[in-house]
């Protein structure tokens, strides 16, 4: 491998590492959220706020490429609704209804739907060291999220939000695995901002019947509310996603997948510093798994060739 490729993959695996730490984040805020932001209202302002953050920088690469945007206007319409209209949508409603165990458990299904697509799709191989380190990685996050007591898997109920909470899994994947189809016409920026647009657009009608019939009103938030939605206006739909959309260009969908695996070592972090939750010895043995899943699993002479 080298220089410029070893570059590139530690600059790729940064920026899907950062993306998943801010989402770590994302996560624990929105469980805070719970009762006081209706769903799609949540995701509805969060990408209001993303947008006009956004507008000032990307409005002119958007423009420019105006051309490449309405020959691809399908490709980018799909892509807006998996990952900007649905994912984070559908999670904020499964959150209404499911258990936290139920949500942890659903989550892990993310890479391996990506791992799959990109099979389909790309023609990846799932080498053996990815497999084993999927496999350590699994195992890791159901001994995290069952605190060493695989049993519990057995006596896991699955609600309604269960499978709200898969289709964002899909969801995300299917964005993920898209993402790596992005014309190149298009620009980073213009990509993400007329994701946004389109996936605002698409949303709106939903918000307008929730709020319909609801009275949540966002000049009526208090101060705490109003700096949450800031943080995932900001950083989990802005930052997160040119972060997340650059490290799949850099390393196709895969390896990101993977990287996303060690987002509960990141949210068990924020709940202990933020919410006062305690870290045990279950969530070191769990956190030690997953690390080494995701190296094994990234860390391979074929990344090169990719």
């Amino acid at each position: 491998m080298n220089f410029s490729l070893r570059s590139s993959a530690f600059i790729g695996g940064f920026c899907a590492l950062a993306a998943t730490i801010i989402w770590s984040g994302n996560f624990v805020i929105a469980r805070g959220l719970v009762d006081g932001v209706p769903p799609i209202s949540l995701a509805f302002w969060r990408w209001t706020l993303a947008i006009l953050v956004f507008l000032p920088f990307a409005l002119k690469p958007m423009l420019r490429a105006w051309q490449p945007i309405r020959i691809h206007l399908g490709y980018l319409t799909l892509t807006a609704l998996c990952g900007v209209t649905l994912f984070n949508t559908l999670i904020y409603i499964a959150s209404h209804s499911t258990s936290a165990i139920n949500l942890s458990l659903i989550a892990i299904t993310f890479p391996i739907f990506v791992i799959l697509l990109a099979r389909f799709y790309w023609h990846e191989r799932i080498t053996r060291p990815k497999a084993i380190g999927v496999g350590l990685v699994i195992i890791g996050v159901i001994n995290l999220v069952t605190q060493g007591k695989p049993s519990q898997l057995l006596s896991v109920e699955f609600a309604q939000g269960d499978i709200w909470m898969l289709a964002a899994a899909i969801c995300f994947a299917l964005y993920s695995v898209m993402v790596k189809r992005k014309p190149a016409a298009l620009g980073a920026w213009a990509f993400q901002l007329i994701t946004f647009i389109i996936g605002w657009v698409l949303l709106l009608p939903f918000y307008l019947w929730e709020a319909s019939n609801t009275h949540f009103q966002i000049h009526e938030a208090d101060l705490s509310i109003l700096a949450a939605i800031a943080y995932v206006g900001v950083a989990a739909s802005l930052l997160a996603f040119v972060l997340w959309g650059h490290a799949i260009a850099l390393l196709g969908p895969t390896t990101p997948a993977i990287i996303y695996y060690s987002l509960p070592i990141f949210s068990g972090l924020a709940a202990y510093l933020f919410l006062g939750e305690t870290l045990g010895s279950i969530h070191l043995l769990s956190a030690s798994l997953i690390l080494a899943g995701v190296i094994l699993a990234i860390y391979r002479k074929d990344q090169a060739q990719r």
